[in-house]
């Protein structure tokens, strides 16, 4: 997973509450490998039939933010949503709230979620619509959200998240940081309990 730590990038306002995984993700492309490029599906219905997700427009052009507003992420517990932002180039998105699941995938796939205040996104979006292309900066470490105009916004983040994101570990990854205790439990039974260990070709 790639690390989380200090993103500056083009920003786009989404004036649109309950953002559910469906409209992130239509579920006709869950069928298709991610390999087929799950950013090409992203957002793909509501970008042909209304301008309430402008990422189509040359302002937003490699854009790396969202700033949407509450209960981003709602619906089904999606996994293949997240894929189509982290795949889409979008590494963090900031709302004044979060569909539970998803928040919990995001982390998990390298997606920054950032909770704030309803009226500073608010505020934030009203800024950003006014500027399309403006950028903003999220710095992971120092918890920060910071606006077209500097004005620096705090987070707060549950530090394990917060780790994870930072030194890029999934849940392969952290499983791998105990290999050392998980092989010499494996070496114990094999030899306290050979009857558990299958044998080759079993």
């Amino acid at each position: 997973m790639q690390p989380f730590t200090t993103l500056q990038a083009v920003a786009v306002p989404l004036d649109v509450a309950n953002i559910d995984t469906d409209q992130i993700l239509p579920a006709r492309f869950l069928k298709k490998p991610r390999s087929a490029g799950y950013g090409n599906f992203l957002f793909h219905d509501e970008r042909r039939r209304s301008k309430a997700v402008p990422l189509d427009a040359p302002a937003y052009a490699g854009a790396g933010i969202l700033v949407a507003d509450r209960n981003f992420g709602c619906g089904s517990s999606r996994e293949g949503a997240v894929y189509a932002l982290v795949d889409g180039g979008i590494r963090c998105v900031v709302a004044p709230s979060f569909g539970d699941i998803f928040a919990s995938n995001a982390a998990k796939n390298g997606l920054l979620t950032v909770t704030l205040p309803d009226a500073a996104v608010a505020a934030l979006r009203t800024r950003l619509a006014a500027a399309p292309g403006a950028a903003v900066t999220v710095d992971l470490p120092a918890q920060t959200v910071t606006d077209p105009d500097g004005h620096a916004i705090p987070f707060e983040i549950d530090p394990f998240k917060k780790r994870c994101l930072v030194e890029g570990l999934d849940d392969v990854a952290l499983t791998l940081e105990h290999a050392e205790a998980i092989a010499a439990f494996e070496a114990r039974v094999a030899t306290e309990q050979p009857w558990r260990v299958p044998s080759v070709g079993e």
